[in-house]
């Protein structure tokens, strides 16, 4: 465990070393994005904005717009899974729920998280479509047959 601790400080000091207190700042400016990114996304989906600050319960609300039960909330503390596998599939869900079924959409979210929630949260066009957890999967598109035409 002392390798790894001794590993982060290192990135951080080399970090620091290059941006010193201006990476504070950066890490301030990109929470305070994603807070209100957060917010809109919550008040565009039904739910009160104001559950984006209150850690913990921003998660329940966070798995009720995609209609997880809120018992999935511990799945996000087993290591690795819950990083690795669960977060990055729950934002593939919200980016679902709201209309947005492309790959290019799924990259986005998981690269850009904060920007891409605010985009979601502040554009127009995007509405909450219901939740998408359980929901049945759509059919597969299939070949029209050919119509008799008339003369």
């Amino acid at each position: 465990m002392d390798t790894v601790w001794n590993w982060i400080m290192s990135v951080h000091d080399a970090i620091y070393a290059v941006m010193g207190s201006t990476m504070y700042y950066a890490i301030i400016f990109l929470a305070v994005i994603g807070l209100i990114a957060q917010w809109k996304l919550y008040e565009k989906a039904g739910q009160p904005g104001l559950a984006a600050l209150v850690p913990g319960w921003n998660f329940i609300v966070f798995l009720k717009i995609v209609g997880r039960p809120a018992s999935h909330f511990w799945l996000f503390f087993i290591p690795i899974y819950g990083q690795f596998y669960m977060l990055p599939k729950v934002w593939i869900e919200v980016v679902q729920s709201f209309g947005k079924r492309d790959t290019i959409d799924y990259v986005l979210v998981i690269l850009l998280n904060g920007l891409y929630i605010l985009n979601m949260g502040l554009n127009y066009d995007t509405r909450y479509r219901g939740p998408v957890y359980n929901q049945a999967a759509l059919p597969p598109p299939h070949k029209l047959a050919p119509r008799p035409q008339l003369a």
